[in-house]
């Protein structure tokens, strides 16, 4: 019995984190607290831009990430990007107190140290996507417009209705996932990183998560490196995805289906891109959020999945739909 206690004992614990990066080769800033946020510029320079994008990387990725914004229309329209390792990501320093809040005073007081302006587009991307809802409801009048593609939805928003998601095995998932990452993050670490558990399981091309059509995206692509075995027994690689996953799924402060319309007299706008074969977010819980809210704009890929981020022509539609306005009239062309 004492050899049985002191196993369950472990399993709730997990060592000391430590990080330690030998060789940052990113810019970075730091922040108000201590911390160092690593940033990475694209498109045409600051100061000749006309549009300054802030792209908000998901779960498991990095200021890497790979947005196919066509290099003609960034040049054309005088497009500047600007993406960072959220915290623990990447060459970022971890966030002991990371809250929904947390994240967007991050991109805020990213943009004010690099002096970008007043206001600035936010584009995140699956779990990126709740640093953009806690930007609508914490920094409106910081931002220029938004874009959400793909966001994830937090089964614990008040406002969902039951019929959509009492039998949803996905919010069965989370629950049972939450549950481990706060009562018992050592068993959950051994059993992410068992040697019998195929690398694959899990996340990379499993078609519990992934449609056919973002089965054939991961083969052109590196994948979730960070999810892989290897990484995940790096012990801040693992608490830094946990943290960020009880975060987003966690209990929020605000329902986003109650903010308010931060463009209330259509000065700019707010876009869901979501596809109609997503297995990670059914496209019934995009459906009725954006029903809810009218102001947002509601973009459905017929053959899309999870990673429509990936597919060609997606990012040129969400530039021109935010940055200009115009709807995108054959979404079924998007492909991977």
């Amino acid at each position: 019995m004492i050899g049985l206690l002191g196993m369950v004992y472990q399993a709730t614990q997990l060592p000391p984190p430590q990080r330690d990066i030998p060789h940052v080769n990113s810019p970075r800033i730091r922040l108000s607290d201590g911390r160092y946020l690593a940033y990475r510029e694209k498109g045409v320079p600051k100061n000749k831009s006309k549009y300054k994008i802030i792209i908000v990387h998901g779960f498991g990725s990095s200021k890497e990430m790979n947005f196919l914004a066509p290099q003609e229309l960034i040049e054309e329209l005088g497009m500047y990007f600007l993406l960072f390792d959220r915290a623990g990501y990447g060459e970022s320093d971890p966030n002991p107190k990371r809250t929904v809040k947390s994240e967007a005073l991050d991109i805020e007081e990213l943009a004010d140290q690099l002096q970008i302006g007043s206001k600035f587009y936010v584009i995140g991307v699956s779990m990126g996507s709740y640093p953009i809802w806690s930007c609508l409801k914490y920094i409106p009048h910081r931002l220029a417009g938004a874009s959400l593609i793909v966001p994830v939805v937090n089964y614990r928003w008040p406002s969902l209705p039951q019929n959509l998601i009492r039998e949803d095995y996905r919010r069965k998932l989370v629950q049972w996932a939450l549950w481990f990452s706060k009562y018992a993050p050592g068993l959950l670490h051994w059993w992410v990183t068992q040697q019998w558990i195929p690398s694959t399981s899990v996340l990379e091309r499993n078609p519990l998560f992934f449609s056919t059509e973002d089965i054939e995206i991961l083969k052109k692509i590196p994948g979730f490196p960070m999810l892989s075995k290897h990484r995940l027994q790096q012990q801040d690689v693992f608490d830094t995805l946990r943290h960020d996953f009880m975060v987003g799924f966690g209990d929020w402060d605000f329902d986003p289906i109650q903010l308010r319309n931060p463009f209330p007299q259509n000065e700019s706008s707010v876009h869901i891109w979501q596809g109609y074969e997503d297995k990670v977010v059914p496209f019934q819980l995009q459906r009725y959020i954006s029903g809810k809210l009218p102001w947002i704009r509601y973009h459905e890929v017929p053959r899309g999945g999870h990673l429509i981020v990936h597919y060609s022509g997606l990012c040129e539609a969400v530039l021109k739909a935010l940055l200009l306005g115009e709807e995108p009239l054959k979404l079924e062309q998007v492909h991977p």
